[in-house]
């Protein structure tokens, strides 16, 4: 595996290790600091291509909090760290 495909996979990895770990710090810490649990989704609606003997849906969403982002600073830190 060349050394740039391993970089990008450290790094795609501690984004989601972060964006998960602010996901949950955010829903553990929305009761006691309401404004935590403010969020926004970003994506793409599914749409679908059918080919008579396929069907492929593309499409994603993302629901991002605060902590969310922070989370996904932390690990673009980590990484550079790394």
């Amino acid at each position: 595996m060349p050394k740039s495909s391993s970089n990008f996979l450290v790094l795609l990895v501690l984004l989601i290790i972060g964006g998960l770990a602010g996901s949950i710090a955010g829903d553990l810490l929305a009761p006691v600091l309401p404004w935590f649990k403010s969020t926004d989704s970003i994506g793409l609606r599914p749409a679908t291509l059918d080919l008579k003997f396929i069907s492929i849906t593309f499409g994603f969403t993302a629901v991002i909090n605060p902590m969310t982002v922070l989370g996904l600073i932390i690990g673009y830190f980590v990484y550079r760290r790394v």
